[in-house]
């Protein structure tokens, strides 16, 4: 057996072990924006620590857990705390979780982050549709041995942010009065944030966004056959752009900013792709 799907299948026997819940969507929750989970109607929780050979979360404020229960009245499993290649894991390890929510049962995949704003025309606190992203910064998840229990060799990524989905989160935003800003996000590795020389080849490339995540998840997601969207929290505007220094404190405290507004665009959104 693949050694990748080989682990992928020993955390799948610890979460069967553990949970009887079988989530229909899987929501992973950026820096600043655990709190969503604070209006689930949760069920279960498993911890990262007590799934076999599982990456741990090790950024602060990411609490390093999945939550299992309703949204909107949509069963759903919510990464509280993602795990990200610049803590050291494999680029393979750093999207187990989102492999894992599949096998669970989730069809689609809600990516949301906190990003530096490349697009002039951003601000902090923005919220940003994800309409495409650029993953040339970072490896490959799919490299190595294809796991074809998953998905086929050379998957398309024509269309890796879904139509449909990009469709109801805009409505859903209109409906809840949330202004929405759409855009390219771009993976790096972190964990430095980006010189400002970077930032104008990035915007120049056609990004709007910069972040440390997302895109890696994205794909492993599309490899695997769901259907997936995303939102990305302007947290900071970038390097270059900000006239301040980039710190961590300040992307926490944009999150904890516009919080309310973010778990009324997600609730709404959910229930709307869940079509309750």
């Amino acid at each position: 057996m693949n050694e990748v799907y080989e682990k992928l299948q020993k955390c799948y026997a610890d979460y069967e072990k553990k949970i009887s819940f079988k989530p229909e969507l899987a929501l992973i929750l950026g820096s600043g924006l655990g709190d969503f989970c604070d209006t689930m109607d949760v069920k279960e929780t498993l911890d990262y620590r007590e799934i076999t050979g599982f990456p741990i979360s090790t950024v602060v404020g990411h609490k390093g857990q999945f939550v299992f229960g309703y949204s909107g009245g949509v069963p759903i499993v919510a990464m509280q705390g993602r795990v990200h290649y610049y803590e050291g894991y494999s680029v393979q390890d750093a999207v187990l979780p989102t492999r894992l929510m599949k096998l669970m049962g989730a069809k689609t995949l809600f990516l949301t982050n906190a990003a530096g704003g490349i697009n002039p025309a951003f601000k902090a606190g923005d919220f940003m549709l994800i309409t495409d992203h650029i993953s040339s910064f970072v490896p490959s998840p799919l490299i190595g041995a294809n796991i074809e229990e998953l998905g086929t060799r050379f998957p398309d990524m024509s269309e890796v942010y879904s139509r449909r989905l990009r469709g109801i989160i805009e409505n859903a935003a209109a409906a809840e009065g949330v202004p929405l800003q759409r855009g390219v996000y771009v993976q790096t590795t972190g964990p430095n944030y980006e010189t400002p020389a970077e930032i104008r080849m990035y915007g120049r490339l056609g990004a709007d966004a910069v972040g440390m995540s997302t895109a890696i998840e994205a794909m492993a997601a599309r490899h695997a056959g769901m259907e997936i969207c995303g939102i990305s929290c302007i947290s900071n505007l970038a390097a270059g752009i900000s006239a301040n220094p980039l710190t961590h404190k300040e992307v926490q405290e944009t999150a904890d900013r516009v919080a309310p507004l973010f778990k009324k665009l997600v609730t709404r959104s959910i229930t709307d792709i869940a079509g309750k």
